[in-house]
């Protein structure tokens, strides 16, 4: 019998009308009011996510920021205290043992937050390939974590915290207190929209909780599920560990090559995408929508016009806000060029998709900036 875990919101999703269901081994609320309703309440006002499964790994020491660095592909040299980075990880095979994110206290000391999905695979990877005058710690437990996402999300946090947002741009984070609890407040998301997510000591999460209720009572606040979180992500063009990419993927296939920088020094599986980027890629992860009624979903197969395979569906939906079907897949190189026609097998139906331009919508992550000085 599997014992699903709780976050230390459980009793909080019962109360506030979530549908529980089962999640990489948890139990989540995939939904309370619906998961339309919950979607567009992100896209046009605000809503609060629980995402506590996360898990969270600190590495420390004087060794710490060449560590990071050698063991993800972006170039975390680059960060200064108080930056986030977006970041992957890879095998010696160039594939994504996780994506991530990386938040630097400072030079001996980074936060990483990985999938839930991955968190005690990442631990262990990480420890097992660890140089130096480093070490890694699996906070995972000692932490809650809020999503709070939407247009408003900043308007609504700003009643609870002293210092200005304003002076806390895209992927930065400050320390600070809510409700009299020391939280990590840090400008990211995986909506599209604006946000933040909040770490909070594990105990403390469901008062932060209540405390943004009561704060976005006038808004008013939505509880959101999975179930808008994964039609967020996707209409937002973000990529799931899992599905869009995983440890048979690279960066560079999965259309991340932003976040690889083959110029800051070695890193794993740095020379496996090196050779790809010389041979050039077979296959890549594109944007399409459908041209005639259906719904994708991922693993349905993709096909040219005489029907031979050529790729497959790797996220796919009715996309809530944009009102029509849309997806992620992977398919060859012939075809990736925006505006190529691909047809989605269906229930052994092909139906006609066309590549298109991603994010499939442009929400308002990132379009805070730091406050001028002076």
């Amino acid at each position: 019998m599997i014992v699903l875990k709780h976050t230390p919101l459980y009793e909080t999703h019962i109360k506030y009308g979530g549908q529980m269901v089962p999640f990489v081994g948890w139990e989540m609320p995939v939904q309370y009011k619906g998961i339309i309703q919950e979607h567009l309440a992100v896209r046009k006002n605000v809503g609060i996510f629980d995402v506590s499964h996360m898990g969270e790994i600190r590495i420390t020491g004087p060794d710490a920021l060449p560590e990071v660095n050698r063991l993800t592909t972006n170039d975390a040299n680059k960060l200064v205290d108080g930056q986030a980075l977006y970041s992957t990880m890879l095998n010696e095979r160039g594939g994504i043992v996780d994506d991530l994110i990386l938040y630097r206290e400072n030079a001996d000391n980074i936060l990483i937050v990985v999938n839930a999905a991955n968190a005690e695979k990442d631990f262990a990877w990480i420890r097992s390939h660890l140089q130096g005058n480093a070490k890694a710690v699996d906070e995972s437990p000692l932490w809650g974590e809020l999503a709070l996402q939407g247009p408003r999300a900043a308007e609504l946090l700003q009643h609870l915290v002293s210092f200005d947002l304003h002076t806390v741009p895209f992927f930065t984070f400050r320390h600070g207190e809510i409700a009299g609890v020391t939280v990590i407040i840090a400008r990211t998301g995986y909506t599209g929209e604006d946000g933040f997510e909040i770490l909070i000591p594990w105990n403390d999460t469901p008062a932060i909780w209540e405390s943004l209720f009561a704060a976005g009572a006038e808004f008013p606040l939505a509880p959101c599920g999975l179930g808008c979180r994964d039609s967020l992500r996707l209409e937002a063009r973000l990529s799931l560990h899992g599905n869009d990419i995983d440890e048979t993927t690279t960066p560079l296939e999965a259309g991340l090559a932003w976040v690889v920088k083959m110029d800051k020094g070695d890193f794993i599986g740095k020379d496996v995408l090196a050779k790809q980027k010389e041979e050039g890629l077979k296959r890549k992860l594109v944007g399409f929508e459908l041209v005639e009624p259906g719904v994708p979903r991922a693993h349905y197969k993709v096909a040219d016009a005489r029907g031979r395979e050529i790729g497959h569906v790797t996220s796919g939906m009715m996309a809530p806000l944009l009102r029509k079907p849309i997806g992620l897949a992977y398919v060859e190189m012939e075809y990736t060029p925006v505006g190529s026609e691909l047809w989605v097998i269906i229930r052994e139906k092909k139906v006609k998709a066309k590549v298109v331009p991603t994010p499939f919508y442009k929400g308002t992550a990132g379009q805070v900036r730091a406050t001028p000085k002076g």
